[in-house]
């Protein structure tokens, strides 16, 4: 007799995988479409499963989170109100001081190269924060 395979053992993009088949119509689709383009703009992007089933994008910190709900998929920017955003792709969470969130509804369509270069303004605050932290911690000594 086999054993079931714990879904908690399962690499994040697997589970990933599973949650948008799970999801499958247009859902499934929008957030499928998403993932490519965040890995299209930044190959070394690590996905992660977190909160108890939410697809995560992290490059020296979190960039973004994926949310499936019944009406929207919400793309989440922890530092969203960081991020300068020409496009006016971000469309949710907009009064808080950290987070922004694009949500995308069905027959939405979204600006592929603003999406991408959003990520990429998100990789770069995330890198820089984690460069500024890491020039805090070094002491010199003498």
């Amino acid at each position: 007799m086999q054993k079931a395979v714990s879904t908690e053992a399962l690499p994040a993009s697997r589970r990933i995988d599973e949650r948008i088949a799970e999801l499958g119509g247009w859902r499934g689709a929008v957030l499928s479409r998403m993932r490519q383009l965040i890995r299209e703009a930044d190959p070394d992007v690590v996905e992660e499963w977190k909160w108890m089933g939410t697809p995560v994008w992290a490059h020296a910190g979190i960039i973004c989170t994926g949310e499936s709900y019944q009406s929207v998929v919400k793309l989440t920017f922890l530092k969203g109100a960081s991020l300068d955003d020409p496009s006016r792709l971000f469309n949710a969470s907009l009064d808080g001081n950290a987070r922004r969130a694009i949500d995308i509804r069905e027959g939405d369509a979204i600006d592929a190269d603003a999406f991408k270069a959003l990520i990429l303004a998100a990789v770069a605050l995330n890198l820089s924060a984690a460069k500024s932290k890491s020039g805090k911690t070094k002491r010199s000594s003498g």
